[in-house]
């Protein structure tokens, strides 16, 4: 069953969420308690997840075949929050049967499929949002509005972390799992295709499935972007820091309130005729700029519905989480060659149309 008119879609359209437990709760919670749409239906394939919601969402249809939930003319969108495995696939016979879709990071687990979910899309005339949460996270929100400025002068490079002793995955190693928050900001840093991508890592717990990976994207003019990822370190950390040709940058989302500081330090070349004296380290003000915070995934929701209501382009759309798709599988083929320099996918997958 297609649609051309969304039923509800001006007013509160009725959303429905596929795979509700793990993340998909915290979906559920949000599109639950969001006053412009109307939570109308879970899909998951484990009962004893559909019944753990038969107090709290009585209301809410439940179902494990995915199929029966899209001849529901009460759902208007379809929320993809199941193994990253079955993304694409879910999210383009969606599109086809007429839904607007959110899906999870990632979008697909290759270009291929990426492109074939963007045609869906495009086809049936559909919204398309990726889950790229830390879009949707005011800090780096803040962050990308600073380097957007000039501020910091020209971004030279930038690293990131994402590591802790966490959930180990059994379809998608710790690249396909949390590379896409990094790379979603990486790629708003440094908008243009990267030269070249390398990867290295290793797989100590499962055979096959790398717990921790080391990616780095060389960019023109020798500025490159540096990502540590791992489910097997002692501590938990969520950081970047962006150095620039005028001031440096240090995000951190660990910390509670002072998530930013910018550092008024840099290195100068006056052009005295030593070398003594023609380097000097510059080191001033910390600025620690202050933040909105909200919860960012309510606010990832509330942008799905606002979209869907009134048909515009979502800010992680279809074509941005594809290019994030294009990096990944780069980085895992340079995995698959012992860390040999990839080179990046085509110059359109880069292209940025106005939103």
């Amino acid at each position: 069953m297609t649609r051309s008119d969304p039923a509800g879609a001006a007013d509160r359209p009725g959303v429905a969420v596929v795979g509700a437990g793990a993340w998909g709760k915290n979906l559920v919670r949000n599109f639950a308690q969001l006053a412009a749409c109307r939570l109308v239906a879970l899909c998951d394939r484990d009962p004893s997840v559909l019944a753990s919601y038969e107090t709290s969402l009585p209301d809410v249809a439940k179902t494990p075949d995915f199929d029966e939930l899209l001849t529901r003319r009460d759902v208007d969108a379809v929320v993809v929050a199941s193994q990253a495995v079955t993304h694409a696939d879910l999210a383009a016979r969606s599109l086809m049967a007429g839904r607007d879709v959110f899906v999870e990071k990632p979008l697909a687990m290759s270009t291929a499929d990426a492109v074939r979910v963007c045609r869906a899309a495009e086809d049936s005339g559909r919204i398309l949002m990726a889950g790229h949460l830390l879009l949707y996270h005011p800090g780096v929100l803040q962050m990308i509005d600073i380097v957007r400025s000039g501020e910091l002068g020209e971004i030279r490079y930038m690293t990131a972390a994402r590591v802790n002793l966490g959930t180990v995955r059994r379809d998608e190693n710790a690249l396909w799992s949390l590379g896409p928050h990094d790379l979603s900001v990486v790629g708003e840093i440094f908008p243009e295709r990267p030269l070249t991508v390398t990867a290295r890592g290793a797989a100590y717990v499962r055979p096959g499935i790398e717990d921790v990976v080391f990616l780095t994207l060389r960019y023109p003019g020798d500025r490159m972007a540096h990502v540590h990822l791992s489910w097997l370190d002692p501590r938990k950390e969520r950081r970047m820091a962006l150095v620039g040709s005028k001031k440096m940058l240090a995000f951190d989302d660990m910390e509670v309130s002072e998530k930013i500081r910018i550092y008024d330090k840099g290195v100068a070349t006056p052009g005295f005729l030593s070398y003594a004296e023609s380097i000097a380290v510059r080191s001033g003000d910390i600025l620690i700029p202050k933040i909105e915070m909200k919860e960012p995934l309510r606010i990832e929701c509330d942008h799905f519905i606002e979209c869907v209501r009134t048909r515009r382009r979502p800010r992680t759309d279809g074509p941005s989480a594809l290019r994030v798709v294009r990096l990944l599988e780069a980085a895992q083929e340079s995995l698959e060659r012992d860390g040999a320099p990839v080179a990046v996918g085509h110059e359109a997958l880069w292209d940025r149309p106005s939103k």
